[in-house]
């Protein structure tokens, strides 16, 4: 049997991680400026993270939701209080997709309604709501495409006025940052709209954290710095460091009843202790602040690093530099010259940055050197 080819690669192996490094199979050492997807939070191999799972593995490691789980209850306490939303309900599941299809379906359940305002550029996951509410075409087939999104323009509140009064809406979806797009931010005063029209309406406001969370902004959630309460907050990549885990938290004014959601694995207790270890990683080397200190100084100097750099974008570790050209080559010359990895965007111009939150400022440097020499000769 051969491997479902789905995905574009680099020539290159991973087999070994330790903070913000990688190795590769053939012993060249990487500086993870992307940390595969914003997936790794706390580092590569972080021994209080591995000392957590092993601890459990011993233990049990798996037992489906047809049984209690302390560790859940543990897990959902810890978050709500680092997270600064200890009265929101924890739905425990497995991906960010899995996320934002419960969150679509909550919201549905909640208003009885069926239309989404969604964003151009949005990119919310590859299962059925969630892909028809994703501003992609291409990942869509005929069976996802059931005229449920009706789909507005970033920062365009008279649209979103409009929408309102066209259609009679269920709930808006927006991510904190929009990531894939090319790391585009919500202005605050449009998250202040949204919210407002959502209470007069009645509708719900979902905020799709799964990439701007987990303290990647210097904030534990992106629309934290715009001074908003959503309804319904989506989970994961950050979250378990690599552990497939994700989640939905919800307002407590949504009520749940038998069988309204599910999951065989979600919230196993693996995927709890990786998950808890996480959140105690955070909290106790202060990751959150070094997100927003070390971002800062990224976006300083990455400012006129280079000619062709047309503008750099982003707030804490999520950031984009949008060059005059394509950055594929660059990205495969940052590998093989510099040996950093990067990542890219559905703009082809747009360079994704989105570290470990433990990069230190040395390590900053070392990508900014490299960088600066890449694009100036």
């Amino acid at each position: 049997m051969e491997l479902f080819e789905v995905y574009n690669r680099f020539e290159m192996e991973p087999v070994r991680g330790q903070g913000c490094y990688l190795w590769d199979n053939q012993g060249n050492k990487y500086l993870d400026m992307y940390g595969g997807h914003a997936v790794i939070s706390i580092g590569h191999n972080h021994p209080h993270y591995l000392e957590r799972i092993q601890n459990q593995l011993q233990q049990i490691g798996f037992y489906s939701n047809s049984v209690y789980n302390s560790l859940q209850t543990e897990l959902a306490r810890k978050l709500g209080e680092i997270s600064g939303y200890p009265e929101y309900q924890l739905f425990l599941c497995n991906s960010g997709a899995e996320a934002n299809e419960n969150a679509l379906k909550l919201a549905s359940f909640f208003t009885e309604r069926d239309k989404v305002i969604t964003l151009r550029g949005a990119f919310h996951g590859r299962t059925s709501a969630a892909v028809e509410m994703t501003d992609n075409l291409s990942i869509q087939s005929l069976i996802n495409q059931n005229s449920h999104a009706i789909r507005i323009n970033l920062n365009d509140t008279t649209s979103l006025k409009k929408a309102f009064q066209d259609f009679d809406i269920c709930a808006v979806i927006i991510e904190g940052i929009q990531g894939i797009a090319g790391i585009h931010l919500p202005e605050k005063s449009f998250l202040q709209n949204i919210r407002e029209l959502c209470d007069r309406n009645q509708a719900l406001m979902i905020l799709d954290e799964i990439q701007s969370g987990y303290g990647r902004t210097g904030k534990f959630f992106a629309h934290q710095h715009s001074a908003i309460q959503p309804d319904i907050i989506t989970i994961a990549k950050g979250m378990g460091n690599g552990f497939p885990v994700a989640g939905v938290m919800i307002h407590s004014k949504i009520r749940s009843r038998p069988g309204m959601l599910g999951s065989t694995f979600g919230g196993n207790h693996l995927a709890c202790a990786a998950a808890l270890g996480v959140l105690e990683i955070i909290e106790s080397e202060s990751l959150v602040a070094n997100a927003a200190e070390i971002g800062r100084y990224l976006l300083e100097n990455l400012t006129g690093i280079a000619p062709s750099v047309k503008e750099v974008r982003g707030i804490g570790l999520m950031i984009g530099i949008e060059l005059d050209t394509p950055v594929r080559e660059l990205r495969q010359q940052l590998l093989h010259h510099q040996h950093i990895f990067t990542g890219s965007s559905a703009n082809p111009n747009v360079l994704r940055i989105l570290p470990p939150l433990t990069l230190k400022r040395s390590d900053a440097d070392n990508f900014l050197w490299g960088l600066k020499v890449q694009l100036n000769g």
